[in-house]
């Protein structure tokens, strides 16, 4: 019954009806499965890297963890340190380094970011978008020429008078020109991942719903109001995704630190006095080229624990977006 009425059907349609249903129906079988195929094996390239890169370092940072104290003693890069004081100590450094950027970078990135978005005329907010995107473009060994030849100079006052005024602060105590601190490093990695940031947060807050805009400003609320209300909250999962983002740049950044930090081997929150601190990739990056055998693979024991700390903050910012989007005004 259903076959006569479908080949009916189909004698009756015309030739325009026969050709839109011909447009309508699914791609062939073949189709879907080379793009399912192509679709699996791109994600299973990227699971295999990276399980690539873990087994690499976590093979070779073994006989580091394993090695007796007495082959640790031997090590010239450890400084007559053990491992377990010179890894928490790059740790250290390497997290400090990287919140105080993300601190300065986030609110200025929201700022800028609202700015083109909502504030600025078309024209210049067209100008301010591709400046913002061509700072993400210049190579980390400019940004540290410039942290190391020209902004030094320019924060030496400001950190003389803040140890001056406010060394009773352990933040602030300690200064000693150059600016070769913890402190100068952090403002490079905030200017270093404010384009990541700012690009990433202008176009979540352009996807705002219109709608959800107008209806803010027709119920009398102001310009802020709105962004407040209707803005921030569509965009929340989306700021924090922007950090994470900035995040993983500022930890694993080697140049610029390397070439504006005075290193050193201390935990302590002496933000203006050089020498305390060193990150992990700038620590790998001095010591590497003149390191053989078991140093070498102290260094790797390093770059796991970086490699570790970076897949824990991302899966932790993962958990935190999701548990957001649930309550996100996008939804």
């Amino acid at each position: 019954m259903s076959v006569s009425t479908a080949t009916d059907e189909s004698v009756d349609a015309t030739p325009e009806q026969l050709l839109e249903a011909e447009k309508r129906k699914p791609p062939g079988n073949l189709g879907n499965r080379v793009f399912s195929g192509v679709s699996a094996g791109a994600g299973w390239v990227i699971l295999l890297i990276l399980a690539a890169v873990a087994l690499f370092l976590v093979l070779r940072a073994i006989p580091a963890f394993t090695a007796s104290p007495e082959e640790i003693e031997g090590v010239a890069i450890l400084r007559g340190r053990t491992l377990w004081e010179y890894i928490p100590a790059l740790l250290f450094g390497t997290l400090i380094s990287s919140f105080l950027a993300l601190l300065m970078a986030v609110p200025l990135s929201i700022g800028i970011g609202l700015f083109i978005s909502h504030y600025a005329p078309r024209k210049l907010a067209q100008g301010l978008g591709y400046l913002v995107d061509l700072l993400a473009a210049i190579p980390s060994v400019v940004y540290g020429l410039w942290g190391s030849m020209w902004l030094m100079g320019v924060l030496d006052p400001i950190f003389r008078w803040l140890t001056d005024n406010l060394g009773f602060i352990p933040f602030f105590a300690g200064y000693v020109p150059p600016a070769r601190n913890i402190m100068t490093a952090s403002i490079v990695l905030a200017i270093m991942i404010l384009p990541i940031i700012t690009a990433t947060i202008r176009e979540v807050f352009l996807q705002t719903p219109r709608l959800h805009e107008e209806a803010s400003l027709a119920l009398g609320a102001t310009r802020w109001e709105m962004i407040r209300m209707a803005v921030f909250p569509f965009a929340r999962s989306g700021i924090i995704s922007a950090s994470m983002l900035g995040l993983g740049r500022a930890l694993g950044e080697t140049m610029a630190v390397l070439m504006i930090l005075s290193p050193g081997f201390l935990m302590n929150l002496f933000l203006l006095k050089p020498g305390q601190h060193q990150s992990i990739a700038a620590n790998i990056a001095n010591q590497f080229p003149e390191s053989s055998g078991l140093g070498v693979e102290i260094l790797i024991a390093t770059g796991l624990v970086l490699f570790v700390m970076t897949f824990v903050v991302n899966s932790i910012a993962r958990a935190i977006i999701a548990r957001r989007a649930e309550f996100s005004g996008a939804n």
